[in-house]
């Protein structure tokens, strides 16, 4: 699913001021003919049903541009629960629904009485009473455009995760990871000299003969499992639910402000159930005696694509 598609949410005052415009244009276009009471109901009736029309038709819009969150990957649904206030996010599609709904039901009640109205100077009371409550109803809705369009730039975030091989980059913040996927594939991320320079999931490719790598580089971590804030748990669930192998950064020279033997923890909590390799960053501003020390296996680029290649072969 590639939510980055998902067009912009109008407010409740856009859409009302949407709707009676078109529907006086309408109404302006429309010549008056014939019997005068006949052709004010003809020009009242259509006024409505304009309005009537550009309200549903941009509400069911709305509800055909989000995904179905039924119908996404698992990934993809942990990951909404995350970042959203999900039953605030599955209420307002349902007040999208209602609003849909109470726009029609006024809209045929309204055509009909203005239709029976005998006295031609009351039709116009009758419209703007309709004015009055349809105005009503999208204001209702408020709350729920904005919070849908809240999350619509959220969503926008989410990376375009597709079915493939996946290599998820891991560490502490600032350590280099986002250096590690531009050098990696073809992806331009924002590399800074601060902490949590990446604030959702950046997503590269990597081409390797005939097959296509799927790089997630995920936000630091802090390896607080009990204090996790919003960004950390967006990467422990690309670690649990996308990662077929994974890349773990590893700053020797500890101008990130994490110390070799916090890394060191941090990569003996990655387990045994899923593939790692060791990467060490920055190691031209590490101290030589450091490197000596370092005991973990570590891996060049090269040799990293080479164990990519052989995990691909392998599944």
């Amino acid at each position: 699913m590639n939510f980055q598609t998902i067009p912009p949410v109008e407010s409740s005052k856009k859409l009302l001021d949407l709707a009676f415009r078109k529907a006086r244009e309408k109404a302006q276009a429309n010549e008056m003919r014939g019997d005068v009471l006949k052709a004010i109901k003809r020009k009242e009736s259509l006024k409505i049903a304009i309005i009537n029309d550009v309200l549903t038709s941009h509400l069911n819009k709305i509800l055909r541009d989000f995904p179905e969150t039924e119908k996404l990957p698992s990934f993809n649904t942990k990951l909404m629960h995350l970042t959203l206030d999900f039953p605030l996010f599955k209420q307002s599609f349902g007040a999208m629904r209602w609003a849909i709904g109470k726009i029609s039901f006024l809209q045929r009640g309204y055509k009909g009485k203005i239709n029976q109205e005998k006295n031609r100077f009351h039709i116009g009371e009758v419209s703007r009473e309709f004015y009055g409550r349809i105005s009503s109803v999208v204001k209702q809705i408020d709350k729920n455009l904005q919070y849908l369009e809240a999350a619509r730039k959220i969503m926008r975030t989410y990376p375009d995760v597709k079915d493939l091989f996946t290599v998820c980059i891991y560490g502490f913040p600032n350590v280099g990871k986002t250096t590690l996927l531009n050098k990696l594939t073809t992806a331009k991320a924002e590399v800074a000299a601060y902490a949590f320079t990446t604030k959702s999931i950046n997503a590269g490719y990597l081409k390797i003969g005939e097959e296509m790598i799927q790089v997630l580089d995920v936000p630091g971590t802090l390896a607080r499992p009990d204090k996790m804030n919003l960004i950390e748990r967006q990467a422990e669930l690309v670690l649990e639910e996308l990662a077929d192998l994974v890349l773990f950064v590893f700053d020797l020279s500890e101008q990130g402000g994490y110390s070799v033997e916090k890394q060191e923890q941090l990569l003996k909590k990655l387990g045994k159930d899923k593939k790692v390799l060791v990467y060490l960053s920055k190691v031209d501003l590490a101290d030589s005696e450091a490197l000596k020390r370092f005991k973990p296996k570590h891996c060049s680029l090269a040799e990293i694509k080479e164990e990519i290649m052989a995990k691909v072969r392998k599944e």
